[in-house]
C-alpha cells in the first residue's frame, strides 16, 4: 500500500530491529547509523526536529520536503542495514517490518511527541541517562546546549518559537516543557 506524503507535515517515524533485537550495539554502530543519515540528506534534503537512537529502535520527527518520505526512508534503512550486515555478517533481515510513520500536524502535537521522543532514554527498563541532555544519541542535547554544533539536517529553532507564537502553551521554554511531559497524556500509538 502506498504511503500518504505531505512536503509540509513532520512525521513521527520510527523503525526497530526484527523480533526487538538490537540494531545499535555499540558506539560505531551509532556513527555509522549518522553516517547514513548524512549520506541520505545529501541525496534527498530533509528536517529532523527531534531524533532519538535507541538500541533496537529509532524515533525521527522528519519532514522530507522536496521528495516523498518513503524515498527518504528506503535509503537510509538500507544504507544502515548494510553497513550493519557487513560489519557483523548478519543474514537475514535486520528490521521487523516497514518503518511506522504517523503525522504530527499542529504545534501542541509536535511539542509532544518531540517530548516523548526526548524522553525515551528516561523511560526504558533499564534507564540509559539520569537526564535527557546527557543521552548522546538524541537531539535533546542540542537544544539543551545551542552552542554545540549540530548536524545540517536538524532544526532547533522550530519547537523553541511556538513557545512565543502560542501563549496557552504554559511553559517558559522547550526544556522546561520537554522535562515536564508525561507519557500518559500521549497517545497510546506512541508507547
Amino acid at each position: 500500500m502506498r504511503r500518504v506524503w505531505q512536503p509540509e507535515i513532520f512525521y513521527h517515524v520510527t523503525m526497530r530491529g526484527n523480533n526487538r533485537q538490537n540494531i545499535f550495539l555499540n558506539e560505531g554502530d551509532f556513527a555509522l547509523f549518522f553516517r547514513a543519515l548524512h549520506y541520505t540528506n545529501e541525496k534527498y534534503s530533509f528536517t529532523i526536529i527531534a531524533y532519538c537512537i535507541m538500541n533496537n529502535h529509532y524515533h525521527l520527527l522528519i519532514r522530507s520536503p522536496e521528495v516523498p518520505l518513503s524515498n527518504v526512508m528506503a535509503i537510509l534503512n538500507k544504507r544502515y542495514s548494510e553497513f550493519f550486515k557487513r560489519k557483523y555478517n548478519y543474514f537475514g533481515q535486520l528490521y521487523e517490518t516497514r518503518f511506522f510513520a504517523s503525522m504530527v500536524v499542529d504545534p501542541i502535537s509536535l511539542l509532544n511527541v518531540s517530548s516523548y521522543i526526548h524522553q525515551n532514554p528516561l523511560r526504558t527498563t533499564n534507564t540509559l541517562a539520569d537526564k535527557m541532555e546527557a543521552y548522546p544519541y538524541s537531539s535533546y542535547q542540542y537544544y539543551a546546549n545551542q552552542t554545540k554544533t549540530k548536524p545540517s539536517f536538524i532544526n532547533t529553532q522550530l519547537l523553541p518559537s511556538f513557545f512565543k507564537q502560542y501563549p496557552e502553551i504554559v511553559a517558559e521554554d522547550y526544556c522546561t516543557y520537554c522535562e515536564n511531559f508525561r507519557m500518559e497524556e500521549e497517545s497510546p500509538l506512541l508507547v
